[in-house]
C-alpha cells in the first residue's frame, strides 16, 4: 500500500467548501462591524481604552479572511492543475 492518492475535489465538495468559508467570512465580517461600533461607541464617549485591544481583534478577523482567501486560491490551483 502506498497510502492516499491525493486527488482535486469534485464540484459538489468544493461547492460545499466555498459556502461554508462564506458563511464563516460573513460571520467575521458581521462581527468586524459590530466591533467597530462597539469601539466608536466607547472612544466617542471619551474612553480610550479598548481602542488597540479592539484593533487587534480586527487585524486577527483580517488575518481569518486573508487565510481563507488563501486556501481558496489553493484549492483552485489544485482543481485548475487536475483538469
Amino acid at each position: 500500500m502506498t497510502g492516499s492518492v491525493k486527488r482535486p475535489f469534485s464540484r459538489d465538495q468544493r461547492a460545499t467548501i466555498v459556502s461554508g468559508m462564506l458563511v464563516f467570512v460573513l460571520i467575521v465580517v458581521i462581527l468586524q462591524l459590530w466591533l467597530l461600533t462597539a469601539t466608536m461607541n466607547v472612544w466617542l464617549g471619551g474612553d480610550d481604552s479598548l481602542v488597540w485591544p479592539a484593533a487587534a481583534v480586527s487585524a486577527a478577523g483580517l488575518a481569518l479572511n486573508v487565510g481563507l482567501f488563501r486556501y481558496l486560491v489553493r484549492l483552485e490551483r489544485t482543481r485548475k492543475a487536475g483538469v
